[in-house]
């Protein structure tokens, strides 16, 4: 059994239009125990955000391997990618992604009901509360703040206990405090359950939190450097 929860392989992604052929991702290799914390930086265009939906197995890559635990993404089917991600990977986006027509707490018993489990309501209610959202529960998105839609959206990916966390730029549509107080409950709740973190951020201290940064440049790892997480 492999030693790594994720391990990307001379990973290559292109696409090619009209124009011609446009490499996204070139050759990108590095893995990543349980457990551990990981920031993925660089600047805008540089493949960040084309890798980590690479890595969930939302996209494909031209070449190359990308390994959930033992399983290569790549060799399943669509259905049983999707079927992996909802058991083992968690996502939080920028953007929330909640849906509009379900409370907080229908919106994070979702994937709980899609799995079959029969206690949806009671989990999903105990990480709402421990969200700091028990007050809540009944609210549809667009009567919650962008942090309360940050902390349901967090309460969503964390209730199926994943293998693996995947941000993408989690605070970049709050403000400093806000944005503050959501990371350290995501930090929180990652130790908390044992979770490989990945984000994708251009803030650099939030970065430095993390027990790993991969630098990103033109497609290419320019660094993989371990440090002393904050």
């Amino acid at each position: 059994m492999s030693e790594f929860i994720i391990s990307v392989e001379h990973l290559c992604k292109s696409v090619t239009d009209s124009t011609g052929t446009l490499e996204i991702l070139k050759d990108v290799d590095f893995a990543l125990k349980a457990r551990e914390t990981a920031a993925i930086v660089g600047a805008s265009g540089s493949g960040k955000s084309t890798l980590l939906s690479v890595i969930a197995g939302l996209d494909t890559p031209s070449s190359g391997t990308v390994r959930i635990g033992a399983q290569d993404l790549f060799a399943l089917d669509e259905d049983a990618r999707a079927a992996l991600r909802a058991h083992q990977v968690g996502f939080v986006f920028q953007s929330f992604q909640l849906l509009g027509n379900l409370t907080a707490l229908e919106n994070v018993m979702l994937p709980l009901e899609l799995d079959g489990r029969k206690d949806a309501r009671q989990a999903a209610t105990e990480m709402l509360e421990r969200v700091g959202l028990s007050s809540r529960l009944g609210a549809y998105p667009k009567v919650l703040s962008g942090g309360e839609q940050q902390r349901v959206a967090l309460a969503r990916a964390f209730v199926v206990k994943p293998a693996v966390l995947l941000a993408d730029e989690p605070t970049g549509s709050l403000d400093f405090a806000t944005g503050e107080t959501i990371m350290q409950l995501m930090f929180s709740l990652n130790r908390e359950l044992g979770t490989t973190l990945v984000l994708v951020t251009h803030d650099l201290a939030i970065a430095a939190r993390c027990e790993r940064r991969i630098t990103i440049e033109a497609g290419r790892i320019a660094s993989n450097a371990v440090g002393q997480a904050a």
